[in-house]
């Protein structure tokens, strides 16, 4: 991507280019810093992604700390003094954390959660949150604290959820990288609907403990979004990494994501599921777009072949539903028990702990059995395929004034969720799986594909979406045009 005149050199380098300058002491923190803060002054309203944003003083006065640091030999890592943006979900020390909910609007956290506090000890200067949907629910960023987030490349268009904000904010170059979650493609859709890659870790390598329940609920995980799978993966590399506060988390380090990605792909098969043999309905141009990605893939040396998915896609369903009621109805049962409190939650989230109230025990264990034959299938696609591609959605950025779209090629949907029923197989299995761009529509709406990886081969996943990139370059060929402007 060529050099725009019009805008800070220094908010156009990828993240390791920045860090690599930092680290020379080429540019000092403070001049980093002062530079991003204008650019989001600038460029923010267009979009509304960051929000709770700290006092300009004293952003300087930690950026001026991080440059005595360095003058004293001392060196965090490749975040240093690099200014980062925290999803509005997860806990941040002094920094206000809103869930997107009126009902926490003033909260405070003591604590950071995992995940902050490795990015804090990094040297990264947390500068404030990005916005997100209510309790993350819903794939569109709105909520009625700080209103909705406009995708990058339409800023009337939504940014996608729920962690839009973070990925509007990567695409404009409000923040170098960012993180996000996902429970039903968080990271994966607003990559897509912002030209960006978003990468969703397996299944306990990004430790968490925000949540009550350390063991059942596994649905959601933390991970990174960046303009680059280079920047990407060292944002994972931070994040990575067994905690015993985190029963669950893979035990080794982060550290291998700092390592080369590049790979010989010659030979390498992907299986390409698509609508999954018409079961899902799409808009007109999402298939189209992804199916053109294929000679990129061609070009590494990969060969890529239509395929079923193998298992029941309604059985899939159902079981997300169930799991997904259940683990809201867990999280979110002691705010709808109180009236007062309930008048508060969006009819979604109700909506969620009312049918969530109404499982019995065997119900749940219906549903989890049904997880576990799903991973078993993938298991089989595995022996037959090095990886999996899917569309990461099913429409391109919508009004954002909608809360979800209520039909797609004219079928209408059931919930306010089933118009992303197509990462519903990434995220029951457990395993890593990456979103890529795959270009724009007449409207110049972009439009993403995911790349799903075997269990735990997040490496092989990022290497993949790297050799990717290296061919198709969507966003260095693509910046949003606001940027222009």
């Amino acid at each position: 991507m060529s050099q725009n005149p019009n805008l800070s050199e220094l908010v156009q380098l990828q993240a390791h280019e920045l860090a690599q300058r930092i680290r020379l002491r080429q540019v000092s923190c403070r001049e980093v810093m002062s530079d991003y803060l204008a650019h989001i002054e600038r460029f923010n309203p267009a979009v509304n992604a960051l929000i709770s944003l700290q006092p300009a003083e004293q952003l300087l006065a930690e950026a001026d700390a991080r440059d005595a640091e360095l003058a004293r030999g001392e060196y965090r890592g490749w975040m240093h003094g690099l200014p980062h943006a925290i999803k509005d979900l997860s806990l941040t020390r002094g920094i206000r954390t809103t869930l997107g909910s009126p009902l926490f609007s003033d909260f405070m956290p003591e604590r950071d959660g995992i995940m902050v506090e490795r990015i804090r000890a990094a040297g990264a200067v947390l500068i404030g949150k990005s916005n997100t949907p209510e309790f993350g629910l819903g794939s569109q960023s709105y909520n009625p604290i700080f209103g909705a987030t406009g995708c990058a490349y339409d800023p009337t268009r939504t940014a996608g959820g729920s962690s839009g904000g973070a990925a509007a904010a990567v695409a404009l170059q409000l923040v170098p990288v960012a993180d996000g979650s996902d429970m039903m493609g968080s990271l994966r859709n607003p990559a897509a609907f912002n030209n960006i890659f978003g990468f969703r870790p397996s299944q306990g390598r990004v430790p968490f403990d925000d949540s009550a329940d350390l063991f059942f609920d596994q649905l959601g995980y933390e991970g990174p979004m960046a303009r680059s799978v280079r920047d990407l993966a060292l944002l994972l590399s931070v994040q990575a990494g067994g905690d015993a506060r985190a029963p669950l988390s893979i035990s080794e380090s982060g550290a291998a994501f700092t390592g080369s990605l590049e790979r010989d792909f010659n030979g390498a098969r992907l299986g390409w599921l698509g609508d999954l043999g018409g079961h899902l309905p799409m808009e007109r141009g999402v298939l189209e777009l992804c199916e053109r990605s294929f000679a990129d893939f061609e070009s590494i040396g990969c060969s890529v072949e239509p395929c079923a998915l193998g298992y029941s896609a309604e059985r899939l369903w159902d079981c997300w539903r169930t799991l997904r009621h259940f683990f809201v109805a867990g999280s979110l049962g002691g705010l709808y028990a109180d009236p007062a409190k309930c008048e508060l939650l969006k009819e979604e989230a109700r909506w969620e702990v009312e049918h969530g109230l109404l499982l019995s025990g065997m119900d749940v264990y219906r549903a989890t059995v049904a997880r576990s034959d799903w991973y078993r299938a993938i298991q089989c696609l595995f022996e037959h395929y090095d990886y999996l591609l899917l569309p990461s959605a099913q429409v391109f950025p919508f009004d954002k004034t909608q809360h979800w779209p209520r039909e797609i090629a004219g079928r209408a949907m059931d919930t306010y969720h089933r118009w992303m029923e197509v990462v519903i197989p990434g995220t029951l299995s457990g395993c890593p799986v990456a979103n890529v761009p795959v270009g724009f529509n007449q409207q110049g709406l972009p439009m993403g594909l995911q790349i799903i990886g075997r269990h735990q081969a997040d490496m092989a996943v990022l290497q993949l979406a790297h050799a990717y990139e290296q061919a198709s370059n969507w966003y260095r060929r693509c910046p949003p045009p606001l940027l222009a402007q």
